[in-house]
């Protein structure tokens, strides 16, 4: 039977520096990421969220307690084993395309398969092409970086962290650099990896309406998970997202 839970950690904790001058960025946090769903995780700036996704996604370490993808501890992985799972069983999208500047759109794609040392099976091609078409790619397949526009490289970013079809999928910020109805078309994106092809996407975001596409609202204060809330609307977790900057 296939784990529900796709990621989790226990008791995290991440500290940076040293006495007295440390910075806590996260305290305790228990989390499951369910598998399939569509998780936006919020908070103020410094509240740790970025931080949380980080060591979620291997890519930091943590101070203390336990990181789990699927039935596999990560957390104390060595950094060969661990650049492993994160080639293989992780995607990423970043709100700064990270996209090769050398290659092309095709050679973004393939970049993934490129790094692993080998070629896309034949499950994998198929979907590299239901990719290219699903995100309108199609005619931009000879385009370098520099000749798209910000939403086209987006979605050259979410086509190349899909096409491995990964355990998880972490987004951070993914519409920082788009405007509205851009970010908009990528959102709906993310949603529909998740509802039509049963993605589990881990996304962070500082925005109310990026929050309202996401099944569930994990909402971070000061290091702590302080919510766990299902799909809201934009103007409710607005309102949430006030009521706590306005606590004593």
């Amino acid at each position: 039977m296939t784990d529900p839970v796709a990621a989790r950690v226990r008791n995290l904790t991440k500290t940076y520096g040293r006495e007295p001058a440390a910075v806590h960025a996260l305290r305790g946090v228990d989390l499951d990421i369910r598998r399939g769903e569509f998780t936006a995780i919020m908070g103020p700036s410094g509240s740790g969220k970025s931080t949380l996704m980080h060591v979620m996604a291997g890519l930091d370490a943590p101070t203390s307690g336990e990181v789990w993808l699927g039935a596999v501890e990560i957390g104390r992985m060595p950094d060969d084993q661990l650049t492993l799972v994160r080639r293989r069983r992780v995607g990423f999208v970043f709100q700064s395309f990270n996209l090769v500047p050398t290659l092309d759109v095709r050679g973004n794609l393939l970049l993934p398969f490129e790094l692993d040392g080998r070629r896309p099976d034949v499950r994998e091609a198929a979907l590299l092409e239901t990719l290219i078409d699903s995100l309108g790619l199609r005619n931009r397949l000879t385009h370098r970086p520099h000749e798209l526009s910000g939403g086209q490289q987006q979605r050259v970013a979410i086509a190349r962290a899909l096409v491995t079809a990964p355990e998880v999928v972490f987004a951070d910020e993914p519409t920082g650099n788009l405007d509205s109805k851009t970010g908009r078309d990528v959102l709906a994106l993310l949603r529909d990896a998740a509802t039509r092809a049963g993605q589990t996407i881990v996304m962070v975001t500082h925005d109310p309406i990026a929050a309202s596409y996401a099944d569930r609202v994990v909402v971070l204060g000061d290091g702590r998970v302080v919510a766990d809330r299902p799909r809201s609307r934009a103007e409710d977790i607005s309102a949430f997202m006030l009521s706590l900057e306005v606590r004593p």
